[in-house]
Formats: C-alpha cells, structure tokens, sequence
C-alpha cells in the first residue's frame, strides 16, 4: 500500500517555494502536478534528464539504416538489373527513401518510447481520486510528497500547511 500527502497552493510561486523548502527538509520523493511547465520545477525534483533524444537518434539511424540496406539488396544482390549500364548499387538514388525511413522510424520511437517511459497509458492512480485534484489541470498548483509509513502522514501534512498549502490531502491505494 502506497501513500501519499498532497498541498494545493494558489501560484507557481508558491508552489516552487514549498517544493525547494520540502527538497531542504530532506524529502526526496516529490512530485508536482500543474496545469502548465513551472520554470524551474524540474531542477526542484531533480528529474533526471530524458532518454527520448538518444531513442530518437538509435530508431532514426536504425531505419535509415535498415531502409538502405534493403534497398541494396533487393537492387544489387537479390535481383540485379543492368539497364542502360547503369550501376547496381547507386547511392544517390537510395537518398530519399532511406532519410524518410530514419524520419519515421525515429519517430515511431520517440512516439512508443514516451509510453513505455511514462508508464502510460495509466488510466487511474489513486491520486485522481481526490474530488479536489481536479484543479490540477485547471489552476491549481500540487506538490505530492510520497511517505513509506502511515505515522509519516501527519507531520508532512503539517509541513505543507507552514509552507502554505491552502488544502492538504492524503491518499492510499495501490499504484
């Protein structure tokens, strides 16, 4: 069983205030929810950098590079046609198909990538739940601290309050 403690605070201000002030109390297992990018959110909650460039650049050499070795093969070794005497295995002309091939197959990986890395799709979490959270999408600004232990709910929500949560909340359930 999971549990978390959830704060609504009114700005972005605010909201990365609480969470540096969180961060320096020694809470390690944050997470922010708004309805917009908060500069400076990222750094706050130490995300680490995102792995989708990489996976975009492997798919996008892989199918370029896949497309063209196709491409030669079916050309120059499975069934080679000498017309006009022109060469079997001409470059120039394998170009276009096979940049559009790394364009689609890097895209294709970034797009499934995405999913896997975020879990998705993910239609409920125990934190949905909260009537209240709704806000999150619409102006509200959240900060959810995850605790191990039911005796940890209290004194974080307590925290979150001097911080100036105008709600305080406290989920259980399974992720």
């Amino acid at each position: 069983m999971k549990r978390w403690v959830l704060g609504e605070f009114r700005s972005p201000e605010r909201l990365l205030a609480a969470a540096r002030a969180l961060r320096e109390r020694g809470f390690s297992r944050l997470d922010a929810h708004t309805p917009f990018p908060v500069e400076g959110l990222a750094e706050v909650l130490e995300l680490k950098p995102s792995r989708l460039p990489a996976l975009g650049l492997v798919g996008g050499l892989g199918g370029a590079a896949g497309a063209y070795l196709v491409q030669w093969f079916t050309q120059a070794v499975d069934w080679p046609l000498n017309v006009g005497g022109r060469p079997l295995h001409s470059a120039p002309a394998f170009i276009p198909i096979t940049f559009e091939s790394g364009v689609l197959a890097a895209a294709g990986a970034v797009f499934f990538g995405l999913f896997v890395m975020c879990g998705l799709p993910r239609v409920t979490h125990p934190v949905f739940e909260l009537e209240s959270f709704r806000s999150a999408s619409v102006d509200g600004f959240w900060v959810s601290v995850a605790v191990d232990e039911a005796a940890q709910l209290e004194p974080v929500a307590e925290t979150l309050r001097t911080l100036g949560a105008v709600q305080v909340s406290q989920v259980e359930g399974e992720e």
